[in-house]
């Protein structure tokens, strides 16, 4: 299993210590692993969930008079998250490097989208580049730091694996089509084909307490997009940026962002692949260690 975090080895040494003394019952092993599943999602999610909590209690709390602009306090208590994130060692060095990769395309991408009107943000504060605030980056950063944390929580392995440098220009392609799709023909769906195509085949292979669990990572992809897209409903409800048909108004962000969303996994998956290169499962039969070495992790 990778490497966890000081704190993480010591929360996984008293919840081991907790389910080993639980009482005994037929339906205690689902239990144990549902409940550690939620608590590991949880933990991975930490970064993102402090961040939506943030953006939510500006919306409803932060006064209007107020000398700080509210972007700049969004921007302010995002660069705390992420120290506080270092300092108590959430996450590892390591970590932090394809994070900052994420907050760089992000911004870049946010330059871009905002001038073409994709969305807005308010025009307040003075920590921004042009339109974009700089807390901007730092939502790109939460998936980034999703990623890298849940690879390493459920200890990912991979059965058939595409090729790295395909898995690389068919995310380049995705994300040149974010631009481009602005003045030449939109080739999501020729994209989205070629990534059910590539990792159709690929099984994702996890482990949450003390059993292996498998998934078709076109599923996993599926999943993690409809979360994101929670998350952005969240994000334009309290304010952080809204789309053209939300200005008079808010109401839900479409389901085709769901697409979007699809895609910006590929994206994610490869920068996350560089720093943690995808390992094929062990052999059956030695993947289950004995009982008193299994490990939480979360």
């Amino acid at each position: 299993m990778r490497s966890s975090t000081p704190l993480e080895q010591r929360l996984d040494e008293r919840t081991r210590r907790f389910l080993a003394s639980a009482p005994a019952s037929r339906i205690r092993p689902r239990l144990t692993e549902f409940l550690v599943f939620g608590l590991k999602q949880g933990w991975a999610c930490i970064f993102g969930a402090a961040l939506l909590a943030v953006l939510m209690a500006a919306r409803l709390w932060y006064p209007d008079s107020a000398a700080l602009a509210r972007n700049d306090f969004l921007t302010l208590a995002a660069v705390v998250i992420q120290i506080l994130m270092v300092v108590f060692k959430l996450e590892t060095l390591k970590e932090l490097r394809v994070i900052i990769l994420f907050h760089l395309v992000g911004t870049v991408m946010e330059l871009f989208k905002t001038d073409v009107g994709s969305w807005t943000y308010e025009a307040e504060g003075v920590l921004r580049i042009g339109a974009v605030p700089l807390f901007s980056g730092f939502m790109y950063a939460a998936v980034g730091s999703y990623m890298v944390r849940v690879y390493r929580l459920f200890d990912l392995k991979f059965a058939n694996y595409p090729r790295r440098w395909i898995t690389a220009i068919i995310a380049a392609a995705v994300y040149i089509n974010f631009f481009s799709h602005h003045y030449v023909w939109d080739a999501r769906w020729v994209l989205l084909a070629a990534v059910v195509i590539i990792f159709g085949r690929c099984v994702m292979h996890f482990r949450v307490f003390r059993k292996h669990h498998r998934m078709p990572l076109v599923m996993a992809f599926l999943l993690v997009a409809l979360f994101i897209w929670i998350a952005e409903n969240i994000a334009t409800w309290s304010g952080a940026w809204l789309y053209p048909s939300q200005v008079d108004g808010w109401h839900p962000v479409s389901l085709d962002k769901l697409v979007s969303w699809f895609l910006l996994m590929i994206i994610s998956v490869v920068l996350v692949a560089w720093v943690y290169k995808p390992q094929p499962p062990e052999v059956a039969g030695t993947t289950d260690q004995p009982a008193g070495q299994d490990k939480l992790a979360y």
